[in-house]
């Protein structure tokens, strides 16, 4: 069954951190554009949680101000503005502590019964955690001690879940003990583009493509997730993070799953298929330890780091690796990863890079083939390029030129093309899971991260430097140049 066919549940949808950033600029904003198309029910409430003391007007006023400058001006309804303003409560609560966390059993609770039904079973619960992750099992529990953790309630995770493998251990235990695993939806943001998604029906549901889909003739697989902002208000979460943690441990491995997992039996359901495939690929990474880490990763910095810090500080704002997949599909193909804050352009992508043809088969003609390269573009213009080769039109021989075949998702398609969030959430309140990180991949993920961080503790050399509004230190290019590649090689 499709998403499009599931009827979404009345929901009480909760926020832990509501007046943090990712509330007000991206989780409201993606619940109001579900309300602008009539899809939360009616029922459905949003309450904002928070240690401000703010009130329910107080904090719709705040609501409608992020809408108002995050979202644009065509997408702005007075009529959906107003339907979704009159859903929201606000309660003013430490989740640090044990104290007024009866205001939140009281709102909950306060649910008449509909037609002779129970409101416990009727309603689903989503509690939200956009908070550091050290809170999660301290809110989990409570809502368990308040029996606000009902069979029907669904707990959202943000992203890092912990600092290392053993922290992330222990927070998902002690969230075990409260949620089932069905009930646990661990997000992140990345799985939610259209344009990732689309990547499982290219290799699926485009019988060309996936024959070549290997080592036979895959030569490498580029992943870039690079950034044009610094810290922006971030840098005590940041300088505890590093790029490693923060971007590579989830999005980008994320996406190398996706990349080279075998063909789940279904994508859809209880999301079990996909995970099951994810997994299989995190467990085949072959390790980076010791001495492999000095020659397979790169440790960068920007010049000004220190500066917005206000302190001197060796975390990495950039972070390039190679890395192979030890199963038979894609046994010596590399993967090269790399991530950074303050670069020159905002911009996520896939490069798939086919190998050459084994035969010149246009000897003196001029030009000459390049590699065929499928590129997935996240952002910005989320979209699809082939990179193919063809022949120039005109008269007196044959000139190669590379060209390529361009889908635009604004282009090709007339809706609005929503934000990831409205579509994770949305699964959230259906219940499916295939867009969701199970806790066995979150181990794998740290399971093989870590031991690049426990080398970079052990030698701790500072990051290479390399200046804002740049492409990177220049060591992420002798990365790949030792194998005789480059980010860039497809001109077309």
């Amino acid at each position: 069954m499709t998403a499009s066919e599931l009827v979404l549940p009345t929901c009480d949808f909760t926020v832990f951190g509501a007046t943090g950033d990712l509330a007000l600029r991206k989780l409201l904003p993606g619940l109001y554009q579900r309300e602008r198309e009539h899809q939360l029910p009616e029922g459905t409430r949003i309450i904002g949680v928070s240690r401000s003391d703010l009130g329910d007007d107080g904090y719709r006023d705040m609501v409608s101000e992020a809408l108002h400058e995050h979202l644009a001006d065509d997408d702005l309804e007075a009529g959906a503005m107003h339907r979704l303003l009159s859903r929201i409560h606000y309660l003013s609560l430490d989740a640090a502590s044990g104290d007024d966390w009866h205001q939140l059993h009281g709102l909950l609770k306060d649910r008449p019964a509909k037609d002779g039904k129970d409101p416990e079973k009727d309603v689903v619960r989503v509690y939200y955690l956009a908070v550091a992750s050290h809170l999660f099992g301290r809110i989990c529990e409570r809502l368990d001690d308040l029996g606000l953790a009902t069979p029907n309630s669904r707990i959202v995770l943000e992203k890092p879940i912990g600092h290392d493998l053993a922290s992330s251990q222990r927070i998902n235990d002690a969230i075990g003990q409260v949620f089932d695993e069905s009930q646990i939806f661990r997000i992140d943001h990345y799985l939610g583009k259209e344009s990732v998604q689309n990547l499982l029906v290219t290799r699926f549901a485009n019988v060309f493509l996936e024959p070549l889909w290997s080592s036979r003739w895959v030569d490498h697989v580029k992943i870039t997730v690079s950034e044009s902002l610094g810290l922006e208000g971030r840098a005590g979460y940041y300088d505890d993070a590093g790029a490693l943690r923060d971007m590579v441990q989830n999005h980008l491995l994320q996406m190398l799953c996706l990349v080279a997992m075998e063909p789940p039996t279904q994508v859809g359901g209880n999301g079990d298929s996909v995970r099951d495939e994810k997994l299989k690929v995190l467990r085949a990474l072959a390790p980076l330890t010791g001495a492999d880490v000095d020659t397979a990763t790169v440790r960068g910095q920007y010049t000004t780091y220190a500066e917005e810090l206000l302190r001197p500080s060796n975390t990495e704002t950039y972070v390039a690796l190679r890395a192979e997949i030890q199963n038979w599909r894609w046994a010596g193909v590399p993967f090269y990863l790399r991530t950074g804050k303050k670069l020159a352009r905002k911009e996520s992508r896939i490069d798939v890079v086919f190998k050459t043809p084994d035969h010149a088969m246009f000897p003196g003609s001029e030009g000459g083939t390049t590699p065929n390269q499928l590129t997935i573009r996240m952002q910005p213009d989320e979209g699809m390029q082939l990179h193919v080769t063809a022949k120039q039109p005109g008269p007196g021989g044959i000139r190669l030129v590379p060209v390529s075949l361009d889908l635009s998702y604004d282009s090709a398609f007339a809706e609005r093309c929503p934000d990831p969030y409205e579509r994770l959430l949305m699964d959230v309140m259906r219940g499916i899971q295939t867009l969701f990180m199970r806790r066995d991949e979150v181990e794998a993920a740290w399971s093989w991260v870590e031991p690049i961080l426990d080398r970079w503790d052990e030698m701790p050399v500072e990051p290479v430097r390399y200046h804002p509004g740049s492409e990177g230190p220049a060591a992420a290019d002798r990365l790949l140049a030792r194998d005789g590649r480059s980010w860039s090689e497809t001109t077309a």
